[in-house]
């Protein structure tokens, strides 16, 4: 069932997303060489709480045996997405990290991801970046009342197509509201005109990922990290954005 939230629901999704935002500012803000992507866990989880919130990722379990021992995704160079914090890896010179922050605030979700640079990264690296923070941009337009899912994946495929990047096709963005993921999947890729028409009310993630090689992937062996098959770097920006009645909102 996709959730029409109600006007008192979208406020608190407003609130949820600010907290999220400011905390993934703040973790930006200190990237720099030598850090662990531990140490990324450990100001998600401060911030976080100084906030009034709860990491949302922190525990979180698709199916049974499989839980996320972190408060967030730290996904880096060919990392695609869901990548664990670790003490024994530690931020390079030239290394791209994805950093993606869920919080919890008053039983509401928002949900952000951005890629950042490490020091001076290559100019691949850095044309990888811009592209899926463009892709991210472009998915957004797309969001208003009458259009259907399948023209969001269309504009992130095209866009994608013309700056020279493939799209991962195995994941995408959702529903979010009183729970981390709902109801759609936001398909990164498709055909305009298909799939679930948006209405004022709904809450969705827009996160495409891209690769700079092909687009297969590949799980590592702790059930989670997902990997560029090929090995090439991977990059990716969310948003969450509410359909409003005349176009969309983003509240992160």
């Amino acid at each position: 069932m996709i959730r029409i939230l109600s006007t008192n629901e979208l406020e608190k999704m407003r609130l949820a997303g600010r907290a999220a935002r400011e905390t993934l500012a703040l973790v930006g803000q200190r990237l720099a060489p030598g850090v662990s992507t531990l140490t990324i866990d450990a100001w998600v989880r401060e911030d976080t709480a100084r906030r009034g919130g709860r990491p949302s990722q922190l525990g979180y379990s698709p199916e049974p045996g499989l839980v996320f021992p972190a408060a967030v995704c730290t996904s880096v160079n060919h990392v695609v997405c869901h990548g664990i914090p670790r003490a024994d890896q530690v931020l390079q010179h030239g290394d791209i990290i994805n950093v993606d922050i869920t919080t919890e605030l008053d039983g509401f979700h928002g949900d952000t991801s951005a890629t950042f640079c490490v020091g001076e990264c290559s100019p691949a690296a850095r044309r990888l970046v811009e592209a899926a923070r463009r892709c991210r941009d472009v998915g957004v337009l797309a969001v208003r009342p009458g259009a259907r899912l399948g023209d969001i994946g269309a504009a992130i495929e095209a866009e994608a197509a013309r700056l020279g990047v493939s799209v991962v096709r195995e994941f995408g963005g959702h529903g979010i509201g009183r729970r981390m993921h709902e109801e759609p999947h936001v398909p990164c890729h498709g055909r305009a005109g298909t799939g679930v028409r948006l209405k004022p009310g709904m809450a969705l993630t827009i996160e495409p990922m891209l690769n700079l090689g092909g687009p297969a992937i590949e799980f590592g062996d702790d059930g989670w990290t997902v990997l560029t098959r090929d090995g090439s770097l991977s990059a990716q920006f969310e948003h969450t954005v509410l359909v409003t009645p005349s176009g969309h909102e983003v509240t992160t």
